[in-house]
């Protein structure tokens, strides 16, 4: 059975996971009259920002599979109500103004279909913003796919692995027809300082890119994986003079205002 995730884990590098959120969230113009939707709140990192940025008065709602996501925003006082459920199957019960989705849509499948269907939910003039990762044909990402299926072809075939996010151009062309659109790619230099037990890049991966394929496998087949993935990444991305590891990080960005 798929563990829920580990807010803890994930919060590990919260000011690195934060920024890309911040600067979607500095390219959001004031939405009109309405909700906002923290589309895959995770554990409410973005929802102080959110209130911050357009103020009290605004109801701001978060809504996430993981209960104990859930339960970590709460904790952060910023959200009028948080719900279960997911995002592929979310319908609009009143008017929203802005969908904002950090670091959630590329868990789901067929963009072609989502997006517009995320966007038909907003009133006239009402903003889809979206950052997901597009880091897959890095080695932080790539080796988890090739490793996989080499040690356990049983359950992975890399024949049938799609890009989780298109380039650029593709949602340029899926979001025109919907409205005005801004897209964009950044690619972040993170400094991860070192860590005890493990490579810093296995450490930032192990809460999201990791938990498919650890999710599949039993525990001592998880050791021989990760010894496995922190050997490789040893070269892929060397230990600086300080201690310190240098991880290149590709990010997809999107504003579409309907």
């Amino acid at each position: 059975m798929r563990q829920d995730w580990n807010p803890e884990s994930y919060a590990r590098f919260g000011d690195l996971r934060l920024r890309p959120a911040l600067d979607l969230l500095a390219r959001v113009a004031m939405p009109p009259a309405g909700e906002i939707l923290d589309l895959g709140c995770g554990n409410g990192a973005a929802g102080p920002a959110l209130k911050d940025r357009f103020g009290t008065g605004r109801r701001i709602v978060g809504l996430d599979t993981s209960p104990a996501m859930l339960e970590a925003a709460g904790r952060s006082g910023a959200y009028a109500a948080l719900v279960e459920g997911d995002a592929a199957l979310w319908t609009a019960l009143g008017p929203v103004a802005l969908i904002f989705s950090n670091a959630a849509l590329q868990w789901l499948p067929d963009h072609g279909r989502l997006m517009p269907r995320l966007a038909a939910q907003l009133v006239p003039g009402g903003v889809l913003a979206v950052q997901m990762p597009r880091q897959y044909g890095a080695p932080s990402h790539r080796f988890l796919r090739d490793f996989a299926a080499e040690m356990f072809p049983d359950r992975f075939d890399p024949s049938a692995w799609l890009a989780p996010v298109a380039p650029p151009v593709d949602y340029h062309r899926m979001l025109a027809p919907l409205g005005r659109v801004d897209v964009w790619e950044t690619d972040y230099v993170h400094r991860l300082g070192p860590v005890a037990g493990g490579h810093p890049v296995r450490r930032f991966t192990e809460s999201t890119a990791m938990r498919p394929f650890l999710d599949a496998l039993s525990a001592p087949e998880a050791t021989e994986f990760v010894a496995r993935y922190d050997a490789a990444l040893t070269s892929a991305y060397p230990v600086e003079a300080d201690g310190s590891v240098l991880f290149p990080f590709r990010r997809l960005f999107f504003v579409l205002t309907v």
